[in-house]
């Protein structure tokens, strides 16, 4: 694919040889960027995976980045008024379940007790397409209303491999200070390779890389034992 003059010039900058360290590589892709948006800074780390085998699960990153989310909760009674005093942007059960299969998607997240899931499950060709369902692998099915959305509003997030075996999660902007987008890479890599299948063999991380929305990608040297 051929890339314009603006990223041929940014690309001068890395060193395709070179591993970097996370810092090194946050500032690299922050004096890459070039576009006239605020660009975002994806890790992308490369898994060697059976067939099968997956790797998913949430994490929360210590720098803020994203804008508040807009966070839906399907409870009732006492867990319903839980989610209401701990900031939830809509609750609901029946009627909302309703609203949603006719279309209603006015939500970033939707988290749900145990007990709704069965009513909650039957928005599976609605919410799965677009990654919404709640699912107690990403800590969004739980009676510990109040816990999840802290999380969710401290900036957890969720990551899982694509089909390939690369996780691509979003880091930070370029705006940031380059340590805060290392730090933030930092804690998202070690809760990738925490996430290691037990049944894994040989070199689990394949390839790490930091990039821009519109930047090149520069290849980082995780130095982490796995």
């Amino acid at each position: 694919m051929k890339r314009g003059k603006k990223y041929q010039e940014a690309a001068k900058k890395v060193d395709r040889n070179q591993l970097y360290s996370m810092q090194a590589a946050a500032q690299l892709v922050k004096d890459c960027a070039y576009a006239k948006f605020t660009e975002t800074v994806e890790l992308s780390v490369a898994l060697t995976l059976k067939k099968g085998q997956t790797v998913r699960d949430t994490v929360v990153l210590p720098n803020q980045f994203l804008a508040q989310k807009k966070i839906l909760v399907f409870a009732k009674g006492d867990k319903a008024q839980e989610a209401l005093d701990a900031g939830a942007t809509y609750v609901g059960d029946t009627e909302l379940i309703e609203k949603v299969r006719s279309g209603w998607m006015d939500f970033d997240v939707a988290v749900a007790t145990p007990d709704m899931m069965k009513d909650v499950g039957r928005l599976g060709p609605v919410l799965g397409r677009r990654g919404l369902m709640p699912n107690p692998k990403t800590h969004t099915v739980t009676f510990d209303i109040k816990g999840a959305l802290a999380e969710l509003n401290k900036g957890r997030v969720e990551f899982r491999a694509d089909k390939t075996g690369v996780v691509h999660l979003a880091v930070g902007k370029v705006d940031m200070a380059a340590d805060k987008i290392a730090e933030n890479a930092s804690v998202a890599l070690a809760e990738i390779i925490k996430k290691k299948p037990v049944d894994a063999k040989g070199d689990y991380i394949s390839s790490v890389a930091l990039s821009s929305t519109m930047g090149p990608g520069v290849r980082v040297d995780s130095k982490v034992s796995e």
